[in-house]
């Protein structure tokens, strides 16, 4: 039925921080690690960085990892204090803003090392606090095998004149296989080895991420990296292994996407909805509009099959989804402008869950939660 209130965002993403704050304490338990790092990065993965942030270190969490020094200043600048961890880095990236936020880089060569305490000289902020990242497989950010013993040995003699602090060496894995991920790890170790006998003494080593903090427990380490599984939602999806499942692993969905109905029309056999009349009513009935699209991260792949709940009944996208709206053929239910219209969130709701999205897409769960676009407003939400 109608929410009744006038108020109500007419796109909204409903953040269940309780959920989160549960999350988190699940995988404390689950991986049993000494350092918990919730990754924030992308805003949150969509659900809103400052929010969850707060949520997250409520429950247990050590430490929050971004990709870029802005979103951890902008975590300082909505009054976060735990932790952050920066470690994608352009060419042009401010070390000296990173710094004056107290935030510690991940960095992943000599020249942004040298950055980074030529930063601090200039400001007088005292020793700045850096990590690794090493390159082990996956091709992308990260130190190069062959630049480690530079890489290490001037850490250890910056660290030795009182430059810098080396905290951390951590890397990342593909997920392709167990043996994959094993091949990384022996990688990270020998990287770990050299830094040792270089003189550095780490306090963090991390290579898991959700998918592997989840599924190979050998590679937890001291630290593991948490970003989808923090957010209710399995790292492994698609899946047709129910032990893999977000449920499996006791987690629960943070974000609900919904819109209030925006007009109701009745229409009559033939009648085409929406570009290209790829839907077109076979007989008598009635049409919902959502006021969702493709601009609020609504995937157009998703036309014509991603499911919707109005009322407590599920139905599916009738046509083309646009820029800003969709339509719903609802049939003869009752269906009034100001209705609530679900397409995603926790299943023990009755909502679709995120997955059946994706796999309307051709997707992954991450992209469709991430993606939701600045016109839905995010509303952090305690469980009643």
């Amino acid at each position: 039925m109608s929410s009744g209130s006038d108020t109500r965002p007419t796109r909204e993403a409903i953040i269940d921080l309780e959920a989160l704050r549960h999350n988190v304490r699940r995988l404390r338990e689950i991986t049993g690690v000494s350092e918990l790092i919730v990754v924030v990065k992308a805003d949150a993965y969509g659900h809103g960085a400052a929010a969850i942030a707060r949520a997250a270190v409520e429950a247990g969490a050590d430490r929050l990892g971004v990709a870029d020094i802005r979103e951890g200043v902008a975590l300082r600048a909505a009054g976060v204090t735990a932790p952050v961890l920066a470690w994608l880095h352009g060419p042009d990236a401010d070390f000296g803003a990173a710094l004056d936020a107290g935030i510690e880089l991940g960095l992943s060569s000599v020249g942004q090392l040298d950055r980074v305490i030529e930063a601090a000289r200039n400001r007088g902020s005292g020793v700045p606090v850096v990590q690794f990242k090493l390159e082990t497989g996956l091709s992308r950010n990260g130190a190069a095998e062959a630049d480690w013993p530079e890489l290490f040995q001037a850490a250890a003699a910056a660290e030795s004149a009182g430059l810098v602090r080396v905290d951390g060496l951590f890397s990342h894995v593909s997920n392709t296989s167990s043996a994959d991920d094993a091949a990384a790890a022996v990688r990270f170790e020998r990287g770990v080895d050299l830094a040792t006998a270089a003189g550095l003494t780490p306090r963090s080593l991390h290579l898991a991420a959700s998918a592997a903090a989840l599924g190979e427990p050998t590679l937890r380490y001291d630290a593991v990296r948490l970003g989808i599984a923090a957010y209710g939602l399995s790292p492994f999806e698609p899946t047709e292994d129910a032990a893999r499942s977000a449920a499996a692993f006791d987690l629960r969905p943070v974000m609900t996407l919904r819109a209030s109905v925006a007009a109701v029309r009745r229409v009559e056999p033939g009648t085409g909805v929406s570009y290209d009349y790829s839907y077109r009513a076979d007989s008598s009935t009635t049409l919902a509009l959502v006021p969702l699209g493709y601009a609020d991260g609504v995937p157009r792949s998703a036309s014509n099959a991603g499911p919707v709940v109005i009322n407590g009944r599920r139905y599916r996208v009738s046509g083309r989804i646009a820029m800003d709206q969709f339509v719903v053929d609802v049939g003869d239910d009752p269906v009034e402008v100001g209705d609530d219209a679900v397409l995603f969130g926790d299943p023990a709701t009755g909502a679709p869950r995120v997955e059946e999205w994706a796999e309307a897409a051709g997707t992954i769960n991450y992209e469709l939660v991430t993606r939701i676009g600045p016109r839905v407003v995010r509303t952090p939400r305690e469980r009643s």
